[in-house]
């Protein structure tokens, strides 16, 4: 697969656009045809980049070189030096001064191109889904047929290790770190899991690999089972996947009649096989021992840890279980190796990251892009933009479980590192991409309404904190709510956060410590006001106020 070579970005500010940035854009994309680059160079545009001295403004990747102010006719000259030969063309670069804090984020991505290459999703779309020999032509069972043959248990766990890859499901926890823990674990038969039941409203990620290329994640089972020592493997898909759960039915047999399931895979000592098992739509059952607990045919309820699946998981055995994402990525490891895999994506952080896409921008679907690209950029290259020319506000990652991300995070590199630092999450891979409309109240409101539904109602603090949490926003949606209500919101928060059985009620405290983090004022003017100031809510107290 051809990669990028080089990412043209041509400012589209309002100001930029009166000075002939559409011109610009236009003469790029004329001169890169011309000159035969249209295969290797990609043309779009960003917003405002913060500079007004030098408009419209040309940034190309991966030098990060900033030219500026660049007319139309500067173009052919611009795409010869450095897109052709390779020179910076210093005539027209912009001037040297410290840059704004809205560009700065350019030069410190310097080296980098946040341009789309896919690994998770390289044969989606491309393979037909149902015909394991067209898997097979596309390098499939290949990384298996490595494992099996040239490598121990213990080399592809270090392999795995030394990539770097961590958890897609949300919590990055290292991935080669996991299988160690079950290979290690003592026990007459293990099992492996992957965790497909795939509910956070706005995500369908995992169901696209599912659908698109279901034998990557029975190849990765197999590796996997082989690496940490187990005989069965489990795929929990969510119930209302019905192209998935067919597709993955057709892919384990036809892996079976091949023999890259059952006994003596690949002429070696190994025995695997897998099975499906479909979820009922409980949202809970995204928590791997409710998902377990579900597997055994019990409530999907969240198991108290200490002990862990890795030590005592399904039926008490030591248990892997990785989400699709997660999985996807190893035969690609294995195949071309740990250095490959670290080419991509930051140093803590290797690889690429899935991501939905949602809400106020131009393009929305599902898009790969190396982890530590930033929101600025997802938005600007693959979102084409905010809709309407809004105003980014915020945004949601993760579905409901992630955070809420305000418009002065939207330079954080979206790693798990960075954004811990920053005290937020990156999720499971959704984001719900919000304009200057979005009411924050009205959102965390939402939020807590589905935490209050989809709850086990197994702990206290989960049960009743969210119903109570949800309570208190409504009042505060309606106008009705006092300044007090906003300490018993933050105590249910701290409640929920440090008490909750699970990460369902743990993560319910999120929305509000984000809101009440980022957006105080707005959620106070909800109450001493009694207006809300996007004017989303139905304020029943504002006509008093009026009055």
């Amino acid at each position: 697969m051809q990669m990028t070579r080089a990412l043209v970005l041509v400012s589209s500010d309002r100001e930029s656009m009166e000075r002939g940035a559409r011109q610009v854009f236009e003469r790029l994309q004329q001169e890169i045809r011309a000159t035969g680059l249209q295969d290797e160079v990609v043309v779009t545009m960003v917003g405002d980049v913060g500079r007004h001295d030098a408009l419209p403004m040309v940034i190309v990747y991966p030098e990060a070189v900033v030219y500026g102010p660049v007319r139309p006719d500067d173009v052919p000259f611009l795409v010869e030096e450095h897109l052709l030969k390779g020179r910076i063309a210093a005539g027209l670069q912009a001037s040297v001064r410290e840059l704004s804090g809205r560009i700065a984020w350019l030069s410190a991505r310097q080296g980098t191109l946040p341009a789309e290459y896919r690994i998770v999703l390289s044969r989606v779309g491309l393979i037909d889904p149902e015909d394991i020999e067209d898997y097979i032509l596309h390098d499939g069972y290949e990384a298996l047929g490595k494992a099996l043959t040239t490598m121990t248990p213990a080399q592809v766990i270090d392999e795995i290790s030394r990539s770097g890859l961590r958890g897609r499901g949300g919590a990055g926890f290292p991935t080669g770190t996991k299988w160690r823990f079950v290979a290690s674990a003592k026990g007459d038969r293990k099992y492996v899991i992957c965790n497909a039941d795939e509910s956070e409203p706005g995500t369908f990620k995992d169901r696209l690999v599912l659908e698109g290329d279901p034998h990557s994640i029975v190849e990765a089972m197999t590796i996997a089972g082989y690496a940490v020592g187990a005989s069965e493997g489990y795929i929990y898909v969510r119930g209302e996947y019905g192209l998935a759960l067919e597709r993955l039915s057709r892919a384990i047999h036809q892996a079976r009649q091949m023999g890259f399931l059952g006994r003596g895979i690949f002429g070696s000592d190994f025995d695997f096989d897998i099975h499906i098992h479909a979820g009922a739509g409980a949202y809970i059952c995204g928590e791997e021992t409710a998902l377990i607990e579900s597997i055994e045919g019990k409530r999907g309820e969240p198991r108290s840890r200490p002990p862990y699946p890795t030590t005592h998981g399904l039926w008490g055995k030591p248990t892997l279980v990785n989400n699709v994402e997660t999985l996807a990525n190893v035969p690609h490891i294995i195949r071309n190796g740990a250095a490959w895999y670290r080419q991509f994506g930051t140093k803590n952080s290797p690889g690429t990251k899935v991501y939905t896409i949602l809400g106020a921008v131009n393009v929305t679907g599902l898009i790969e892009v190396p982890m530590g690209i930033t929101l600025r950029e997802v938005i600007a290259i693959y979102g084409k933009g905010m809709k309407n020319g809004a105003a980014f506000k915020l945004a949601q990652t993760g579905g409901s479980s992630g955070s809420i991300i305000p418009a002065s995070l939207q330079d954080t590199p979206m790693d798990f590192d960075s954004f811990t630092r920053a005290g937020v999450s990156l999720g499971s891979g959704a984001l719900l991409i919000c304009d200057e409309d979005t009411c924050v109240v009205d959102l965390a409101k939402v939020l807590l309404n589905f935490f209050k539904v989809e709850s086990c109602g197994k702990c206290t603090p989960c049960r009743i904190g969210t119903q109570r949490a949800h309570q208190i926003l409504s009042t505060i949606a309606e106008g009705t709510a006092e300044m007090d209500d906003l300490k018993d919101l933050l105590s249910l928060a701290d409640g929920m956060a440090n008490y909750s059985n699970c990460g369902l009620g743990q993560t319910a405290a999120v929305p509000i410590r984000d809101i009440m983090r980022h957006f105080r004022a707005e959620v106070e003017a909800h109450i001493s006001l009694r207006v809300c100031p996007t004017g989303v809510c139905p304020m029943s107290g504002r006509r008093a106020m009026v009055a």
